[in-house]
Order: C-alpha cells, then sequence, then structure tokens
C-alpha cells in the first residue's frame, strides 16, 4: 500500500512541474496576437542594442533579448499561417542575426554594420505588418 501511494505521489509532483514548467515558460512575455507581439520585441531588441556597451544594463538586457528571441521563435515558428508573411521571414532572418551574434561572440558588443542591417530589417517589418503581411 505504501509503495502505491509513494508512486503515486511522486506521479502528481511530475505532472505538477511539468505543467507549470510548460505554462510559464512562453506565456510571461508574448501574449500570442501576432502583430503586437512583433512589434514589442522589435522595440526591446532596439532598446537593448542602443544600451551603452560595458554597463550592467547592457548584460541585462543582453540576456532578456536572448530569451525574448528564443520565446518569439517557439511560439510562432510552427504558425503554417505566418511563415507565408514577409514581416515573419524578415523577422526570423534579424533574429538569428542577433542570436548568432549573442551565442557566438557574448561578451563583443554588436557591430555598427549589423546595428545598421537590423535596424533595416526592423523597419521592413514594421512596413510589412503594416500593410497586413
Amino acid at each position: 500500500m505504501k509503495r502505491q501511494l509513494a508512486r503515486l505521489l511522486s506521479l502528481a509532483l511530475i505532472l505538477c512541474v511539468w505543467l507549470m514548467g510548460s505554462s510559464t515558460a512562453v506565456a510571461d512575455s508574448l501574449s500570442g496576437n501576432y502583430k503586437q507581439d512583433t512589434l514589442n520585441v522589435i522595440e526591446q531588441l532596439r532598446e537593448a542594442i542602443d544600451l551603452p556597451d560595458g554597463t550592467a544594463e547592457k548584460a541585462a538586457a543582453q540576456t532578456e533579448a536572448r530569451k525574448l528571441i528564443n520565446d518569439f521563435t517557439a511560439r510562432y515558428r510552427r504558425d503554417t499561417s505566418l511563415t507565408r508573411l514577409s514581416s515573419f521571414t524578415t523577422m526570423r532572418t534579424a533574429l538569428n542575426s542577433l542570436a548568432g551574434h549573442y551565442s557566438s561572440y557574448p561578451n563583443r558588443p554588436v557591430p555598427q554594420k549589423m546595428k545598421d542591417r537590423l535596424e533595416q530589417e526592423f523597419k521592413q517589418a514594421e512596413l510589412a505588418l503594416n500593410r497586413g503581411n
């Protein structure tokens, strides 16, 4: 009887931990509204990129940016209705570039050339969103 009760309790704990972990991962930073989420991500990434290098705020912003990129990608990459939108493909390109830089060079600032290209891609994504693509 004790063995069955212990198994039941451990199963309940595992189920509880699994449910709590999966519900808070993406839900904290994204609303589920693609257009609004994309605009928020662009705004937050612009702020993270524009902070002065070498400050504590920059390090915190970089960590938050990486989390935001992961959350956005996890939430929207499998939505087949979005994969054909030009705003989505442009955002994915920008996010992949920035995430690649953060992964390869975590202690180096984002180069000006990359900042300029990211800004161009962010503007293209915003224009496409406003057109409905």
